[in-house]
């Protein structure tokens, strides 16, 4: 009789539980991801076409950013040539990584995408400089251009149709971000808009400048840093709602006897809808490229959309976008090329996500269009939520 009692009080203690496993079950699910949600990540391979590679009568080159369509399982990669060689577009690709390795055969051609501006013309010769591509959940892809400063050609960022690839919609840019003709504001030449993303909840669009803006520091050189500004939209609104600041970092090349050097911001890729990225910064020195991924958070960084220079304000007293270091890619055993673009990829045979790199040949024969493939390790649920509260846990 007492061992039966036993018995009926054991559901009493399940019925107190249930509530609380139920009250942490939602928190669980409803907790923004830690600021450093990756935790590792393990390269496949890198697959490479020479410069000469045509596809449809246009020289596939000039890859210079790239986005997925997970419900179409295709990429989508902007060139940046200025309809010069061919009339600005995108291509779609295919990307097979169903059995978690990359080769050549794996990466296809299906399409290119002819974009056509507001009159649906084609883009005329060396009006538009596309970097950066976006998609959206609406059969649309969000396209940056740098513009031309020397020839008084704005940037832009505007939407374009997926499938005719007309102009559907174009977004204000705040005029501080705008060159003047005494060249002392507004972006650097070809140090604009290089990166572009969307957050998975397609509420908020984010680009940055490559370099400072010319009001906000210096441009990046060999020791130096540049201040950028990652300028974000509301997506439902169509207007620009906030600014950050975001430091490159100071790269010493192992050779700086070269006069030739570039490095700054090139690509952002929204993890989340909290404010969690990676970023992609690109150096060349003259003797090779040096490509860092770095998990960035915007969590606690100052909104600057009221400073119109930096320059005129403490910068040490803005706290900027917080960075860690992700991968230095000079550790892989590949021969770089220049590295400009990065986007979340399909899911791997382990159920993680893969992440892809895209490289801008520059038409150069020199160069190739290069495309790399990673797996990123992601932290299980429970850990992030243990993290949450013991912040520095297994680091």
């Amino acid at each position: 009789m007492q061992h039966l009692k036993k018995l009926l009080k054991f559901p009493r203690i399940l019925f107190f539980f249930i509530p609380i496993l139920i009250l942490l079950s939602i928190f669980i699910i409803n907790i923004p991801a830690p600021n450093y949600p990756i935790t590792g990540i393990d390269f496949i391979s890198s697959v490479t076409f020479p410069t000469d590679y045509t596809f449809k009568k246009t020289p596939m080159g000039g890859l210079s950013g790239i986005t997925y369509d997970a419900k179409k399982q295709l990429y989508y990669t902007i060139s940046d040539d200025r309809s010069e060689k061919a009339a600005a577009r995108f291509y779609t690709l295919k990307i097979d990584l169903s059995n978690g390795t990359l080769t050549n055969d794996k990466v296809v051609p299906l399409g290119v995408t002819t974009l056509l501006n507001e009159s649906s013309q084609t883009f005329p010769t060396g009006t538009i400089d596309s970097e950066g591509i976006t998609l959206t959940n609406h059969e649309t892809v969000y396209i940056s251009s740098e513009g031309d400063n020397l020839k008084q050609i704005t940037p832009f960022l505007k939407e374009f149709s997926l499938s005719s690839g007309k102009v559907l919609n174009t977004l204000p840019i705040p005029n501080k971000f705008l060159p003047d003709k005494s060249r002392k504001q507004g972006v650097r030449n070809n140090l604009a808009f290089e990166s572009l993303t969307i957050t998975p909840n397609n509420k908020s669009l984010f680009t940055a400048t490559e370099n400072a803006l010319i009001q906000d520091g210096p441009e990046a050189k060999p020791k130096v840093s540049s201040p950028c500004r990652i300028l974000q939209y509301n997506l439902l609104t169509h207007k620009p709602e906030k600014e950050f600041l975001y430091q490159t970092e100071a790269v010493t090349p192992i050779f700086n006897f070269s006069p030739k050097f570039a490095s700054g911001l090139s690509d952002l890729m929204a993890l989340d809808n909290q404010g969690h990225f990676l970023s992609l910064e690109r150096t060349f020195s003259g003797f090779g490229f040096s490509i860092a991924l770095y998990q960035i958070s915007l969590e606690g960084a100052d909104d600057i959309h009221n400073i119109d220079s930096l320059l005129a304000v403490d910068i040490n007293k803005i706290k900027p976008t917080k960075k860690e270091l992700l991968l230095d890619l000079r550790k892989l055993n590949v021969a770089l090329d220049n590295i400009e673009g990065l986007t979340l990829g399909s899911k791997l045979p382990d159920g993680q996500l893969s992440l892809i790199l895209v490289s801008d040949n520059n038409f150069n024969r020199l160069q190739r269009t290069q495309i790399l493939a990673f797996k990123l390790k992601m932290e299980p649920p429970l850990i992030r939520l243990f993290r949450r509260f013991v912040p520095n846990f297994n680091r």
